[in-house]
């Protein structure tokens, strides 16, 4: 056989290797999405423990007011309120007292230190904010996120357990107007989200999210406190990574939470993912190399192009079909904005993940919030 020949052989065999991957990961998100979007509840106590809900807050973000509301229309009986500031002069202090006239039989106390106590300005937000912090259930969630009304009652409840370290959510996107947005709601709904439920559904719990860790007093201090996470840029992992190594389980939640997706830019969406693909990459290297076959659109094109044949073809008609499912099966579960349309945006979706994820392999810097990090080892400062 001649070398062109042998050639021909090896690209249509990757090419099939290519859709089959694919197709079999679309299929598979699909059925853990699925399962784990079923319709359950966490039993809540009778009489709730009292809760601090700690909000560590940088500018007023857009729907700031909004999200911060729906922490104050909880449910929960005995809960109070602790945002935190670095500067005198952050527009969100303004926002806080907004909040603390529209509900003034709400416990909400207002944090403004400047100190700083390692290279991550949240977890020094955090350090800071700590000693307002009345009870000892303790539930940190960042400042874009929004929240039902049952939230913190169903987010603590496990804690009753001893042997739970931290309870963590997932979260859905909440899109503004500009395309940008929605492809960045996608990122998350259509990507992130499905590839955390197939992880938990094969028995994996090594994740924490910065939409919700709720956590013991007592856990926290034993890990050794903010102070242990203060130079590390994946906090919310290393939260629930260090209650873990101290032989304590993670719960996922079933409550699932809304996080604002504002980018308006190309620059801005593709700064964000690359942050959030880089730091994934630092925690779980081996597996994140292997996620380009979650890039469903892009792959199974490339398979049929080097491929092409009836085989391949139907490999791509079951990946594209569950890939459309999966993304429907995403707009209807929780309190998500449903338009048609936006199937469309599938192909450009999955391509530019696939764009971002060779980006997130040649590097290792990030910048957030003004800062510039390594995301190696976890994050740390330069």
């Amino acid at each position: 056989m001649s070398l062109n020949g042998i050639i021909a052989i090896i690209i249509h065999g990757l090419g099939i290797g290519l859709a089959f991957a694919a197709a079999g990961y679309a299929c598979v998100a699909l059925w853990a999405t699925r399962k784990g979007t079923r319709a359950r509840h966490e039993a809540v106590a009778a009489k709730p423990q009292p809760a601090t809900i700690l909000k560590p807050l940088h500018g007023a973000e857009p729907r700031l007011f909004e999200n911060l509301r729906t922490f104050c229309l909880q449910t929960h009986s005995d809960y109070q309120l602790v945002f935190g500031v670095r500067e005198a002069n952050d527009p969100a202090i303004a926002v806080v007292q907004r909040l603390r006239e529209a509900f003034p039989q709400r416990s909400i106390d207002l944090v403004i230190d400047p100190r700083i106590h390692g290279a991550n300005f949240k977890v020094s937000n955090l350090i800071n904010m700590l000693a307002k912090a009345r009870h000892d259930l303790l539930v940190l969630a960042d400042a874009d996120i929004s929240v039902p009304t049952d939230y913190l009652a169903r987010v603590v409840a496990p804690l009753a357990d001893p042997g739970v370290g931290i309870v963590t959510c997932l979260y859905y996107g909440v899109p503004g107007s500009s395309l940008w947005s929605r492809l960045g709601r996608l990122f998350i709904d259509d990507w992130f989200a499905p590839s955390v439920r197939l992880s938990h559904a094969f028995g994996s719990t090594r994740f924490a999210f910065g939409s919700t860790i709720a956590l013991r007093r007592d856990v926290l201090q034993a890990i050794g406190g903010f102070e242990a996470l203060r130079d590390l840029l994946a906090d919310d992992f290393w939260l629930g990574e260090l209650t873990r190594r101290a032989g304590l389980r993670t719960v996922l939640s079933e409550v699932v939470v809304g996080t604002d997706v504002n980018e308006s830019q190309l620059k801005e969406l593709w700064a964000h993912e690359l942050r959030w693909l880089r730091t994934i990459r630092s925690i779980a290297p081996a597996g994140f190399a292997m996620t380009f076959v979650c890039f469903t659109s892009p792959l199974l094109l490339l398979g049929l192009c080097a491929a092409p044949g009836l085989a391949t073809a139907g490999l791509a008609a079951l990946g594209g079909g569950a890939r459309v499912l999966l993304h429907f099966l995403q707009r209807r579960s929780g309190d998500r904005a449903f338009a048609w349309h936006e199937v469309l945006l599938i192909p450009l979706r999955d391509t530019l993940l696939l764009m971002e994820w060779a980006a997130a392999l040649a590097g290792w810097q990030v910048r957030w919030r003004g800062q510039v990090m390594h995301a190696r080892g976890g994050g740390s400062a330069p």
